[in-house]
């Protein structure tokens, strides 16, 4: 956080990563992965994913994967395979719940400040997660892929979500290294949020907020 410690910064906007932070989909994302990618013969192991694919585009990881792999794979044939990773996550996301019922709680508190979801994931893999939790309507603003232009931890995702909320001081809310450093050179300050589960009591406190009782209008979800 760019404040004093125990002095809470007012913000006038929110600006959350969606895996990682919003939603524990991360281990889905890998599943999905490993499971287009092994007919190639490329093992991706939960490690090597966790800390080469968090918060990167589609592009970057294959290009990493490509380059990693004991034997030669045409950079195409993993590009082949983006499509039928994609397919898998959206067909399995349909049948679990990734927004635990404590997130969904904090962001219906939240409503007096604009926010805004900014993610690698495409809208396909994010709005029906979010609608089935009962919180997509609690964002201004979305920014997916490569929309923005550069990617993470480029600045353009964040600036482009807070140009639509017209948003001049902005929380970020990231869990990997290019979702923090693309909040930063932004200009924002930022909330790093190590598992999704932990982003309600993180948040809380960096937004000075008292700790609420439940919102009974919040979809109560199992995480993931």
């Amino acid at each position: 956080m760019g404040n004093a410690a125990g002095t809470p910064k007012p913000y006038d906007a929110i600006l959350f990563d969606f895996d990682g932070v919003l939603a524990d989909t991360e281990p889905l994302h890998y599943e999905c992965w490993a499971e287009a990618l092994g007919p190639l013969g490329i093992s991706l192991d939960w490690e090597t994913f966790r800390a080469h694919g968090v918060g990167l585009t589609d592009l970057a990881l294959i290009e990493f994967l490509a380059a990693q792999s004991p034997a030669k794979i045409e950079l195409d044939a993993i590009r082949s395979k983006v499509q039928e990773k994609k397919r898998l996550f959206i067909e399995k996301a349909a049948t679990r719940s990734a927004v635990t019922a404590q997130t969904c709680e904090i962001v219906k508190t939240l409503n007096s400040y604009k926010m805004a979801v900014v993610t690698s994931s495409s809208r396909l893999e994010v709005e029906p997660l979010l609608n089935r939790a009962g919180i997509l309507g609690s964002f201004s603003a979305m920014v997916f892929g490569k929309e923005a232009g550069r990617p993470k931890p480029a600045p353009d995702p964040y600036l482009l979500a807070a140009s639509r909320l017209e948003a001049k001081s902005a929380l970020v809310v990231e869990d990997s290294e290019a979702g923090l450093a693309s909040g930063r050179a932004a200009g924002f300050d930022v909330l790093h949020i190590p598992h999704p589960d932990l982003l309600p009591e993180l948040l809380t406190a960096a937004l000075g907020l008292a700790k609420n009782g439940k919102n009974p209008g919040c979809v109560r979800q199992p995480a993931l």
